[in-house]
């Protein structure tokens, strides 16, 4: 009998686990702000997994996706909330008594629409997030690819390409450097581009330019040929069958008019022919990656 497995999606706000049968239907769902304190993120996470096996009635793999990664040299997280500086990975498995598999959350989202989401049936897909970051993951044959210091697909720190005197010499990234992807691809480097520096939300835009804005057509026109250059290059480097796009700015309808168009004239001599696909689920793709680090046999064990 196959056993069900448990997702944990960790954010900066809120905690999801959830519980999947064997076909990746939802049996157990639930969220919980996300605590302040590391132990408090500890319990809270052994809580909700503790939950869902008491309704599952059985012992399920655990996974987790997270805003990070794990620095090989020390076990320590690195990203931005309280796991920070925590072995985090160590004390979850000992606190759930088994073994604990984590990823990036723009790894999860990506192995979860790779499975059988928007990418199924291909055999290596890029999951590219477009939200108020920019985030990526490899999946090949169904499994994610993690890199050996848990960097693979981390496409939003590389440098903007193809980039000419209007780029240069690009803004400074939170992450040190200059010029990155996401300081030009993200919703904050969007919605800056018409509303000027502070502006954080650029979700009216579409609507501005269906009636008529000539500035927002001009700026999801300027967003479009960004994306398809640093797309473009994804191309080039791995060659996917399959670009997922995930986050908030992936629904805005140029990435899917424009974008694989615009790709073209910046991929090797004109080649490529990756498919540039909606995500089917949505902010539920974390979750259900996360369950998917364990495949079956392994969740069986």
């Amino acid at each position: 009998m196959r056993r069900p497995r448990i997702g944990v999606d960790f954010g900066a706000s809120k905690i999801e686990v959830a519980a999947l049968s064997p076909e990746s239907n939802f049996l157990f769902r639930e969220r919980v702000p996300t605590p302040h304190s590391y132990d408090e993120t500890i319990a809270a996470v052994v809580g909700l997994v503790k939950k869902a096996e008491e309704m599952l009635g059985v012992k399920a793999s655990v996974g987790v996706g997270f805003p990070g990664r794990i620095d090989p040299a020390t076990g320590f997280v690195q990203d931005q909330t309280a796991l920070n500086g925590h072995p985090f990975d160590r004390d979850l498995a000992q606190a759930l008594e088994r073994e604990v598999r984590l990823a990036n959350d723009a790894v999860c989202f990506a192995v979860s629409e790779a499975t059988d989401g928007a990418g199924a049936g291909a055999r290596v897909v890029f999951g590219a997030i477009f939200g108020s970051g920019v985030g990526g993951g490899v999946v090949v044959d169904q499994r994610p690819i993690i890199g050996a210091n848990g960097l693979a697909g981390e496409w939003g720190h590389n440098p903007f390409p193809f980039s000419d005197a209007r780029d240069l010499p690009g803004k400074r990234c939170w992450c040190g450097q200059f010029g990155c992807n996401e300081t030009v691809l993200s919703g904050t480097a969007l919605a800056e581009d018409y509303f000027g520096p502070g502006a954080r939300d650029a979700s009216s835009l579409p609507a501005l330019a269906q009636a008529g804005d000539a500035r927002a057509k001009a700026a999801l026109q300027r967003h479009a040929e960004r994306a398809a250059r640093a797309l473009a290059q994804v191309v080039n480097l791995i060659d996917p069958d399959v670009i997922v796009l995930g986050g908030g700015l992936s629904n805005m309808e140029h990435f899917y008019t424009e974008v694989p168009r615009l790709m073209q004239k910046w991929q090797f001599r004109g080649l490529g022919r990756a498919e540039l696909r909606r995500a089917n689920y949505g902010d539920s793709s974390g979750v259900r990656g996360a369950a998917w680090l364990w495949p079956l046999e392994a969740a069986d064990r």
